[in-house]
Parts: C-alpha cells; sequence; structure tokens
C-alpha cells in the first residue's frame, strides 16, 4: 500500500485498463508472483456493497462455465472476521473466509453450473478501495447503457476524487469520452425516461439530442429519431437546419434608452440577456456613473 504510483491503494495509475483485456488479467500481471488460488464457492461470500445492482440473464454464462469452466478469476478479499473461521477452510456459514470485489455473476453462474470451487485472485485492500475496484471493474462491460456508465464516472468523481483524466486512463478511454459521457446527466429526468422508454442507446446520438434547448425540444427529437430511424448524422443536420431557420425568432438582447426632457442628450445601454431586472439596470448605471467619477479624479 506504500506504493507512491498507487492511486489511493485501489488501482495503480501507471495501470491502463484496455477493453481487450480483462481487468483481473491487469491485476494478476501487476504482481511478481502467482496470487491465483482455487477456493471452495462455500468459503465466499458477494459484497453487499457492491456497485452493481442486478446481474442480468446467467443463462449464457452457466453454460459456458459447465461447457469451459471458469475462464476468468473473480477478485476476493479476506472477509472481516474471517481469522475467527481459519479453521473450518472447507467452507459452511461459518467458513466464509472471503468477500467478493468483482466477479459476483461468475461466482452465482458458477453456484448454479454446480461447481465446488472456483479460481479466484485475493488482494487485501480496504472497504473504500474493494469498492473502487468494483466500479471500475464494473466500467469495463459492454453492456452498459450510456446513462449507468456516466453515473458511473460520477462516482469516481465524487465518491473517489477522480479527475477526468484519471477516469480516463483507469477506463482506457480519452478524457474527451469521459467529460462527454458525463455531460448526459443534464438531461433532465423525464428526457432521461423517455430515452429508456424508447429503448435509445446510442450515446453520440443522446450528445445531439442535449444540444436542444429544452426539454420539450428534447423529448420531441427523441420521439422523432424513433419514429424515423434517424442516426446521429440526420440528427446532426436537423438541428443545423432548425438554427438556421430560428435565428430571426430568438429573443433580442434588452436595450434601455432614455432621452432627456429637453432633447439635449440620449442614453443606450444594451444588455446580452433579453430581460433585466430594474435592480440590475440601477446598478449598470451605478458602475457607470463609479467609473466616471474615478476617471474624473484622476
Amino acid at each position: 500500500m506504500s506504493d507512491p504510483a498507487r492511486k489511493r491503494g485501489g488501482l495503480p495509475m501507471r495501470v491502463k485498463m484496455r477493453h481487450d483485456n480483462h481487468f483481473v488479467e491487469e491485476l494478476t500481471a501487476r504482481h511478481e508472483t502467482p496470487v491465483g488460488k482455487m477456493i471452495p464457492l462455500s468459503a465466499i461470500e458477494p459484497d453487499p456493497g457492491q456497485p452493481r445492482s442486478t446481474m442480468g440473464d446467467l443463462d449464457d454464462l452457466v453454460q459456458s462455465i459447465r461447457d469451459k469452466g471458469v475462464l476468468e478469476p473473480i477478485l476476493v478479499r479476506p472477509r472481516p472476521g474471517a481469522e475467527e473461521a481459519e479453521g473450518n477452510s472447507e467452507g459452511g456459514p461459518s467458513g466464509v473466509l472471503y468477500r467478493i470485489i468483482s466477479g459476483e455473476r461468475r461466482y452465482r453462474a458458477s453456484q448454479e453450473a454446480g461447481l465446488y470451487e472456483v479460481p479466484a485472485i485475493e488482494m487485501d485492500v480496504t472497504d473504500q478501495e474493494a469498492l473502487e475496484i468494483a466500479l471500475i471493474e464494473n466500467l469495463q462491460r459492454k453492456d452498459l447503457t450510456p446513462f449507468e456508465e456516466a453515473e458511473g464516472y460520477r462516482m469516481l468523481a465524487e465518491s473517489h476524487q477522480y479527475t477526468h483524466e484519471e477516469i480516463a486512463e483507469a477506463v482506457g478511454k480519452s478524457r474527451t469520452v469521459i467529460t462527454e459521457s458525463l455531460s448526459l446527466l443534464q438531461m433532465p429526468p423525464r428526457v432521461r425516461d423517455t430515452v429508456q422508454a424508447l429503448g435509445l442507446t446510442s450515446k453520440s446520438l443522446l450528445l445531439e439530442v442535449l444540444k436542444a434547448g429544452s426539454e420539450g425540444e428534447m423529448i420531441e427529437l427523441l420521439e422523432e429519431v424513433a419514429r424515423r430511424g434517424l442516426n446521429r448524422d440526420d440528427l446532426r443536420q436537423r438541428l443545423r437546419r432548425s438554427e438556421k431557420g430560428g435565428r430571426s425568432s430568438r429573443r433580442k438582447p434588452y436595450v434601455f434608452r432614455f432621452k432627456s426632457p429637453d432633447r439635449s442628450f440620449s442614453l443606450s445601454l444594451a444588455f446580452r440577456q433579453s430581460e433585466v431586472d430594474k435592480d440590475d439596470l440601477i446598478q449598470a448605471l451605478e458602475q457607470i456613473l463609479a467609473d466616471l467619477r474615478q476617471d474624473n479624479e484622476k
């Protein structure tokens, strides 16, 4: 845990996670001596705090394990209080020695397949580090929705203090991809519900929808995408046409105009926004007067 290259103990930042290698394979490669071993399923328990909420359909994985075995070891750590059960390493309720960090689907599928033991890699990490590793491993999955992916990145940023650059390095993606994914969380809840109801999963398309001005416009675009089968480029062209057609109808900046009673002078004060409160107008005029008085005193 004293390795200066380690990012808060959970994931060494010198190792970039890539989608062509599984997460636990990268973890195994970091150790000079083998850490894998066969562990009885009865000596392992799931982590109640792991970030994955659903296991999904396990049928294909169960069949694969029956045919070929567990090809990727699960990642475990010593269970809190496990030293009290070390005398009963054969398993049983009092013999649970390990808690899963990642690989709960493989663990449950192995149970269904009737296996007695599974290959596992043991790591000695804290609760916080275990959650961090499990979250990063979960982000390696191919079946995440754009919003699930974005929520995972937000958890790394908020709960584990990762910067966008560090998230990108940890999951093997570019910083731009991370930033774009996180921007999807700006979508209002009603728009997100519409995305899920329509079964839309293209992140690039959703990023285009996000450029629309209002919640209603976003939902209208999503419904049109689903109805007409539009792709990202189609949607981008449509938004550009709408932008050009709507330029003349855009709200104009607010302009305050004043003419003296004797018409000896007039004053125009333009604001960037289209609506300005009286207090903002008074503040702006007072700032002008203050600047003029300061210049006069020089």
